[in-house]
């Protein structure tokens, strides 16, 4: 091949190692034209590179990434050194004297922004594009003359790629130079939320989620009225029922049938409906959708405190968490769910989605429920807020570590420590905080 068809003597580097923080789940693997974003990003520059590579802190995310057979995933040669971190595995890694480093959040790379770049590498160590915003150090050539100056950089203290460009000489690509391959300099455009791989506004041309009124009924008499998404919903009621005390003893259940047309649920049960369920108090939850409980915090205080001596690491919280990620599928699709997953001994057990928080916490512990899983010395994870009703969930569960991507409720910290409860928030790498009971969760230093 000759001309500009022909591969460049380049290895590409595809940066993968970053945290997603602003998506809230792994965005690498989001779909793109029916692959994964970092695949899709991978399939253009492979058109232009004669060699590929992905560097990332995360291997084992990437393994159902949907990547060409023959692209090397490589862990970051030193861990938690951010983005040059990653430029130094490239570099000592390359098969090839120029290395293409581009992040794996940017879909929409030019081949013909890629070859400008390459034809401004003689008498420098490195071709950095420099737009209205300033030098543009993630989508650069760098040749391996760049790696001891590299090193040199991360020893120093300084992780970011624009430390590097004071010690190695720099070929520096305007804007306007830019434009003539790339007018619109797409190729500069991260991903940092679903909308913007298509480039539309929030919600269009994506499915929307689906909500439908759901009534759970025990023994014929009717229980609650609930918002929910129109799928699982036996386990939505059976959780629902399960935490509200309603039912207990799993010898005693006797079966559960949904009514699709009605959006009705009936679970049948030798256990009795208490006598006073309609003169009961509903307490509206901070969830989303009007969710509420019968159980109050006084309710919560008369729970017996957990005894275990489960323990988990840092590490496999953070895996949990991605796992989970990459089970939400709905999200995904549609932007408007939530989720919530059981773990156990590093494996994620049950995945389960709805509009609801606690509606896709009372699916999953209706799941374990129904099929005698047990959740005593499990995990619960979320990648949304933890308040004080899915704690009161997890106690009841027996389950003693409660795990989120973000926040939890003052209430929440203060009811799980009473109660004997791990509960873990930012759980999204080396940042997790651990609110209470620590001492189940071993740091080992999550890359």
């Amino acid at each position: 091949m000759t001309g500009r068809t022909a591969r460049i003597p380049v290895t590409a580097a595809v940066l993968a190692g970053g945290d997603s923080r602003r998506m809230g789940l792994d965005k690498t693997l989001l779909p793109v034209d029916g692959t994964t974003l970092v695949a899709h990003v991978v399939s253009i520059v492979s058109t232009v590179c004669a060699h590929t590579i992905v560097v990332t802190n995360r291997p084992e995310a990437l393994r159902d990434a949907g990547l060409p057979q023959g692209v090397k995933v490589l862990a970051d040669e030193l861990p938690a050194r951010g983005p040059l971190g990653g430029i130094v595995t490239a570099l000592a890694a390359a098969e090839d004297e120029w290395v293409l480093t581009v992040a794996a959040d940017m879909p929409s790379i030019r081949p013909d922004l890629i070859r400008l770049l390459w034809e401004h590498r003689q008498s420098v160590d490195a071709v950095v594009p420099f737009t209205s915003k300033g030098a543009e150090p993630l989508l650069a050539l760098y040749s391996r003359r760049c790696l001891d100056a590299a090193r040199a950089s991360l020893a120093s203290g300084q992780h970011r790629p624009l430390g590097l460009m004071g010690r190695v000489r720099v070929a520096r690509v305007p804007e306007e130079r830019l434009r003539e391959a790339d007018p619109e300099l797409e190729s500069f455009a991260n991903v940092n939320e679903p909308e913007d791989l298509g480039g539309t506004p929030a919600g269009a041309d994506r499915p929307l989620p689906q909500e439908r009124p759901v009534t759970i009924s025990m023994n014929e008499t009717e229980i609650a009225t609930v918002q929910a998404s129109p799928h699982d919903l036996e386990e939505l009621a059976v959780g629902f029922l399960l935490a509200e005390g309603l039912i207990v003893d799993r010898d005693a259940f006797e079966g559960v049938t949904v009514d699709d047309e009605t959006g009705g649920v009936e679970v049948t049960s030798r256990e009795s409906v208490p006598d006073d369920m309609f003169f009961r108090t509903r307490h509206f939850t901070s969830g989303c959708g009007k969710g509420f409980t019968f159980v109050t915090v006084g309710h919560a205080r008369g729970l017996t405190p957990l005894e275990s001596d489960m323990t988990t690491d840092d590490a496999t919280l953070s895996a949990l968490v991605r796992e989970m990620s990459r089970a939400a599928t709905e999200y995904r699709r549609t932007g408007g769910v939530h989720s919530c997953a059981l773990g156990r001994d590093g494996s994620l057990l049950l995945a389960r989605e709805d509009i609801g928080r606690h509606n896709a916490l009372d699916k999953v512990l209706g799941r374990a429920w129904l099929d005698r899983l047990p959740t005593a010395g499990g995990m619960l994870l979320t990648p949304g807020r933890i308040s004080y009703e899915m704690v009161v969930k997890a106690a009841k569960a027996r389950v003693p570590v409660v795990v989120s991507r973000t926040a939890s409720t003052d209430l929440a910290v203060e009811i799980a420590d009473s109660l004997g409860i791990t509960l873990v928030g930012y759980a999204r790498g080396r940042g997790m905080i651990s609110y209470t009971h620590a001492e189940r969760v071993e740091r080992r230093g999550v890359r």
